[in-house]
């Protein structure tokens, strides 16, 4: 039987901690109600004694958001632990987070005291924060490089004390896979209060091991993994959030669920990069740009085919429209033919030949193909498509804003007007009132091309019909203007008989 597995998110506070990417009160509310949604269980809201900024942070995040438990941390010091129970004094449910260095190097090194003082601090700290509250998670730093049965006697001590649950952190991201499950088991086998705790893990990716330890750790019974979304985190980062929930959903094996709304992960990755400045490598496992493209022709012909022979996650899981299929000098005729047939453009045999050779010299010299390229590549091949066409647009603002529209329909005019949020809003809906096609706009995308007061922008919009997509495309120095072209020429592209769309 599948057992929950608690999703401990430390964005705001190890993943804060990277250089440059620190973020104000009012920018972690925004990441804490995002991950609220996201559906995790904790927030690490932040280290109420090291700043009044991140004190304050706590307290406005606990008021902020109603479901998952607020996480302060503390030092086992008793000044860190009152610091941490008043910043947690409006939060719904409230949890501190105390520990202490446990490794031979962390002992003698950084603490410079005994093994047996270690332990003393340890639950004097758990005690002194279960004064506060009931909801104490004590912290073994640096556990990846400890001794196992020291280790096993700590937590026991700390279990004792009142610690409901148990962090393992591979501080230094030291561990391999089995290393760090073996500690996990360890701890299972031999501490004999075990099971009045939750096991955690906390692993960092200094020798890229983080992800694998942590379902390490959690296929021998850890039941909290403590990640960050993106990885984000102190030096190489921290464990990826979307990446140990995606394995679990992958492998059904591992006998856990969590509470993640998983389609909402890349939108929730967006903002992260976005608020912190810290863009996601292209190449990142769930959330980076290039997980779903594909550029080789073989795997795009596959993915064409039936999208399971190279996609182990439907891109839609996580929050992602669709696979992305590149055109590439390595891209096939399969590849050339979704493009094509998505600008409404429906060639077969020896015209997709031709047209695909002459791609191909193309793709040697350029690197983008764009849909610019592909509709000048098979220009002789393409008939008239302006069975509608945009005549005038005119909208304005009393207070409501209004819009009116004039549409050629084959060689009928039709006019329509309508209100709306803006000026667009007004103007698409105008439109869809004399075109009647059942499509949902799924992409607007606005790009300034010039600079200066007369800028010229740029409109690109993917609409979907029958769960096809179908691309618009208009440059305009009038946004709105550029927008109700853009649409129309998606409209147009639609390959069916234009009047059943009327």
């Amino acid at each position: 039987m599948s057992e929950k597995l608690w999703i401990f998110d430390t964005t705001l506070r190890d993943g804060e901690q990277v250089p440059g990417c620190q973020l104000n009160t009012q920018e972690k509310i925004i990441v804490a109600k995002a991950l609220e949604e996201l559906g995790v269980d904790i927030i690490e809201a932040g280290f109420p004694i090291s700043s009044p900024g991140d004190f304050n942070s706590v307290m406005e995040i606990s008021k902020a958001v109603s479901n998952p438990i607020i996480c302060a941390l503390s030092r086992a010091v008793e000044k860190d632990i009152e610091v941490a129970a008043a910043s947690l004094r409006y939060a719904k449910k409230g949890r501190i987070h105390t520990g202490i260095g446990v490794s031979p190097y962390h002992i003698q090194y950084k603490l410079r005291t005994t093994p047996e003082d270690i332990i003393e601090r340890a639950v004097k700290a758990v005690k002194y924060a279960k004064s506060f509250v009931e909801d104490v998670e004590f912290y073994a730093e640096d556990a990846g490089r400890a001794e196992h049965e020291f280790l096993a006697k700590i937590v026991e001590q700390a279990i004792k004390a009142g610690a409901t649950v148990i962090n393992i952190p591979d501080t230094t991201g030291y561990c391999l896979p089995e290393q760090y499950a073996a500690m996990v088991r360890f701890l299972k086998e031999n501490v004999s209060n075990i099971d009045k705790a939750i096991i955690s893990t906390h692993c960092h990716n200094d020798l890229g091991m983080a992800t694998a330890n942590t379902i390490a750790g959690v296929q021998h019974g850890a039941r909290q993994v403590e990640v960050t979304i993106n990885g984000i985190g102190e030096r190489a980062g921290n464990t990826s959030m979307e990446e140990v929930v995606m394995a679990i959903k992958c492998h059904h094996d591992i006998p856990v669920h969590t509470n993640i709304n998983t389609t909402k992960i890349y939108e929730t990755s967006r903002l992260i990069s976005k608020l912190m400045n810290m863009p996601v490598q292209p190449n990142k496992a769930i959330v980076g740009r290039n997980a779903f493209a594909h550029s080789s022709g073989i795997h795009q012909d596959g993915v064409l085919k039936h999208r399971e022979n190279y996609e182990i996650i439907d891109p839609k899981e996580v929050g992602v429209h669709e696979s992305s299929i590149v055109l590439t000098a390595r891209s096939g005729r399969a590849a050339l033919k979704h493009h094509l047939d998505a600008l409404g453009v429906e060639l077969a045999g020896e015209e997709l030949k031709e047209v695909y050779e002459s791609f191909l010299t193309l793709a040697d010299s350029k690197r983008d193909i764009g849909p610019k390229d592909l509709l000048a590549l098979v220009g002789k091949y393409i008939e008239d498509s302006s069975f509608i066409e945009l005549v005038k647009v005119r909208y304005e603002s009393n207070g409501l804003i209004k819009a009116e529209v004039e549409l050629k329909v084959g060689d009928n005019f039709r006019k329509a007007s309508s209100e709306g949020n803006g000026p667009v809003d007004a103007v698409l809906k105008a439109i869809e009132k004399i075109v009647k096609p059942q499509i949902v706009l799924e992409e607007f995308l606005i790009q300034a091309i010039t600079a200066g007061s007369d800028d010229v922008c740029k409109v690109h919009m993917r609409l979907m019909q029958e769960e096809k997509p179908y691309y618009g495309f208009a440059s305009d120095t009038d946004i709105v203007q550029a927008s109700a072209q853009a649409f129309v020429d998606a409209l147009n592209k639609i390959p069916v008989n234009k009047k059943v769309l009327l």
